[in-house]
Order: C-alpha cells, then sequence, then structure tokens
C-alpha cells in the first residue's frame, strides 16, 4: 500500500474502530492511538504496512492525533 493510500484509509479507520469499539462517548482528547494501532494490525493489516520515513506507525499515530485533535500532546 502506498502513504497516500494508507492515509485516506487509516483516517477513516480512526473513526470506523471509534464506532466498531465503542467508544463513541469516550472524549476525543481521551484516545489512545495504541489501542487503535493493534485494533488496526488485527483487522486492517494491510494498512499498517506502508514506507514513510518516519514509520508506517509514526505516520498513522500524526493522522490520529490530527482526527481526534490530540497534536497538542506533540
Amino acid at each position: 500500500m502506498k502513504k497516500a493510500e494508507a492515509e485516506r484509509e487509516i483516517r477513516q479507520l480512526c473513526h470506523t474502530w471509534r464506532k466498531e469499539t465503542g467508544r463513541q462517548d469516550v472524549d476525543e482528547g481521551d484516545l489512545i492511538f495504541s489501542e487503535f494501532w493493534s485494533w488496526m494490525k488485527d483487522y486492517h493489516y494491510q494498512c499498517t504496512e506502508f514506507k514513510a520515513t518516519a514509520g508506517a506507525e509514526e505516520m498513522a499515530e500524526i493522522w490520529f492525533d490530527q482526527e481526534f485533535k490530540q497534536m497538542w500532546t506533540r
């Protein structure tokens, strides 16, 4: 999977994960990337395998933080 494709998928999967795992009532600031990453590795492994200078997991965490307005944590 190419990085641009992965970004589109991962940004959508952030919201899918939140719904499928019953985290709709959890404040965006309290969502945990490592839980999302584990879920992706279990159910959407292909999205965890792309090339990025910073690494796939690091890029996915940035996109996760952007989607859930957690960039202040960086």
